[in-house]
């Protein structure tokens, strides 16, 4: 009796298992399928021969610079006392209220430029250069030659 139960509950998993198999015998193929039709607004339209304006970057959030202007000011009174652990960790924390600023990348270049540590100045001034506006961009140049 309690063989053919015991038989009964492997070819249960069994068949149960094979279900969940991702397997296909070689020469089948999925169905293909269509691409989706393109949208309104990414098709051209033939009755307008203006093109479309560029896209501008969304505009910056003042309140946000205010967030972090403070930690900015701290860490840049740290760096010129040689205090660079700590100057790093004010800019972690304005990194955190917006990590897209180039002002912040700036500001961690140049701190890890005054402690010696070129590479991680450069690589600062390399993502810093992905957000920069106006002077911040060139000088976060000048740290990636």
């Amino acid at each position: 009796m309690i063989k053919p139960f015991r038989a009964l509950t492997v070819l249960a998993m069994v068949t149960v298992a094979s279900g969940c198999s991702v397997y296909s015998l070689p020469g089948q193929q999925p169905a293909p399928t269509a691409p989706p039709p393109p949208s309104p607004e990414a098709a051209p339209s033939a009755s307008s021969s203006t093109p479309a304006p560029p896209q501008r970057e969304p505009a910056r959030d003042p309140n946000a610079s205010d967030a972090y202007g403070g930690l900015v000011e701290r860490a840049a009174a740290a760096r010129s006392r040689g205090d660079y652990e700590q100057a790093l960790s004010y800019l972690e924390r304005a990194q955190r209220i917006d990590a897209d600023s180039g002002e912040i990348y700036l500001e961690l270049a140049r701190t890890y430029a005054a402690s010696g540590d070129d590479a991680s100045a450069r690589a600062a001034a390399e993502r810093g250069l992905l957000y920069c506006r106006g002077s911040e961009c060139e000088a976060l140049r000048e740290f990636t030659r």
